[in-house]
């Protein structure tokens, strides 16, 4: 009752309306069973697309920070997430990177949909990075095929950092599903989690057109904020407005 709420009174009206959301491909998405919804990550709002335009429900993977608020702000926070569906998974570690499968693993073998960002993080710049295997995993084990998902746009409504998106064109694509039941029981296989995971990021790649960068996202976006916090020092110290005086002696003549 509450995704139904979420769905019809603040997510359609918001990006069906007011966003002119623009949906292809709408037809891969199956009636019935499950399947895993794989899409790119640009925006925080960018899940809320799919939750939009499908009107079976979606299960997102959520970073568990969502839910982990205090106060008013935290609760309804939480509400909205499990109202759309979230659920929260904990992305600190290896340990925690299976906890995340296997709750995925429950919603497939429900028979409903799963919702998955490979790339793990936003996209810092608006280019597409490595995926994480997680995904071939969950496919494999599951049987489940692989829809993939590109969103477009979102990138410039709502760049990080910024709290409420602001007009501009979306589009949603949807590719044709993926079929991974020939690697049926080779899930323990790094190279073929690796192999699955490349041929769903380029079914994505083709469907937004980014450039792909062969790194994990999380990895560049440390390195480009590492990089920013450096230069911003370099700049501070070498502008003679900002740098630090030497003190005057006491005693020094004029």
């Amino acid at each position: 009752m509450l995704y139904a709420f979420v769905r019809a009174v603040l997510l359609v009206p918001l990006f069906r309306w007011l966003f002119r959301l623009r949906v292809e491909g709408m037809e891969h998405i199956p009636q019935t069973g499950p399947a895993v919804i794989a899409g790119n990550h640009l925006s925080f709002c960018d899940q809320f697309l799919t939750v939009t335009v499908t009107r079976r429900k979606i299960t997102y993977l959520c970073k568990k920070e969502y839910f982990t608020g205090r106060g008013l702000k935290g609760a309804l926070t939480r509400g909205f997430f499990r109202g759309c569906g979230q659920i929260p998974v904990d992305r600190s570690g290896k340990e925690a990177g299976q906890a995340g499968v296997e709750a995925g693993l429950q919603v497939l073998r429900s028979g409903e949909l799963l919702g998955i960002f490979p790339e793990g993080t936003r996209s810092h710049d608006g280019r597409m990075y490595k995926g994480k295997v997680g995904v071939a995993m969950m496919a494999l084990e599951s049987g489940a095929p692989v829809i993939p998902c590109a969103v477009i746009g979102t990138f410039e409504a709502q760049p990080a950092g910024r709290r409420l998106p602001r007009p501009a064109p979306l589009t949603i694509r949807f590719g044709a599903p993926l079929d991974f039941s020939r690697y049926a029981g080779m899930e323990e296989s790094r190279e073929v989690l690796r192999a699955v995971t490349d041929q769903i990021m380029y079914a994505i790649m083709k469907l937004s057109e980014q450039e792909y960068i062969d790194r994990y996202a999380a990895e560049a976006k440390a390195e480009a904020t590492a990089g920013a916090q450096t230069q911003s020092t370099t700049t501070r110290e070498s502008d003679p407005t900002t740098a630090p005086r030497k003190p005057v002696a006491a005693n020094q003549p004029n």
